[in-house]
Formats: structure tokens, sequence, C-alpha cells
């Protein structure tokens, strides 16, 4: 099995490495409205194979994902990589067609891999000032649940 665990903080779960049979998921924050059209232009406009979930719906515990890897940026799992932030967007683009495998594997090379986490980090901190987004995309789970009430 090959696996990509990329993200500073992220650890590869036994739950995950366990589970031979997943379907390729990329998992967004769905209380978040920019991350939420990102996700929309995703499923609209590149022919990728995996399901694009939000994590306040999808089943962490089977993903082998915890709700502070996924509030800290997006996931890809599937069967035999596993990524965050614009890792999971490589992984993500390399499973759709030819034009989107080969943004995702510039996204791979390592000068670009470098930049690209943070530019991801600075627009994942800032993602309630972009289009689409709103203050409670700043805010992490726990406030946003005293805030508005839980999600699930």
């Amino acid at each position: 099995m090959s696996t990509t665990c990329s993200s500073p903080s992220s650890g590869c779960t036994s739950t995950w490495a366990q589970n031979e049979q997943v379907t390729s998921t990329f998992v967004y924050d769905g209380d978040c409205s920019f991350c939420t059209t990102c996700a929309e232009f995703i499923e609209r406009r590149i022919p990728t194979h995996a399901r694009v979930v939000p994590w306040q719906f999808a089943d962490l515990d089977e993903l082998g994902l915890t709700q502070q890897q996924c509030e800290e940026s997006v996931q890809w799992v599937s069967s035999d990589q596993r990524g965050s932030g614009p890792d999971a967007i490589a992984l993500l683009l390399s499973d759709a067609g030819r034009a989107w495998q080969l943004a995702g594997a510039g996204l791979r090379i390592g000068p670009v891999r470098l930049v690209a986490w943070p530019v991801y980090r600075w627009i994942a901190d800032h993602r309630h000032l972009l289009p689409g987004g709103t203050a409670a995309c700043s805010l992490p789970q726990a406030q946003r649940d005293a805030l508005f009430g839980k999600t699930s």
C-alpha cells in the first residue's frame, strides 16, 4: 500500500490503514461557504470518481480521520493513498481526466509543493474573507456549534 501522509500534523491512523476497501473520498468543511463553493465546482467541473463530502456528513472513523484533521484542511482518502491540504487536491486532480491529472502532477513537484502549503494555509486562514465565505468559515467547529447549534 502506497501512502501519502503529507500534512505537517496529519498522522496516518490504524483504522484507515486496516480499511483496504475505502471508496476514494475528498472531505471538506461543509459549514464553510467558500469550501462548499469549491466543492460544488469540483462536482460540476472535475470528472473525479471520488465522493466529495463535507466532513460533517462523513463517517470519519471509517475514513480514519479526526475532526481536528478535517478542520485543519481538506482530506483525501482512498484505498492506497491519503493526503491533506494541497496534497489532497493533487490526489483529487490525479483521479480526474488527463488535463486535471497534469495539474495534480504539477502540484506534487517538489518546489511547487513547497509553495503550495503556505498558499493553502493562507487561503484556509482567510477563507472567511474570500468570495462565498462567511464569518462562520473562520471559526472552529466547537465555536460554530456554540453560536449556531450542532449541525449533525
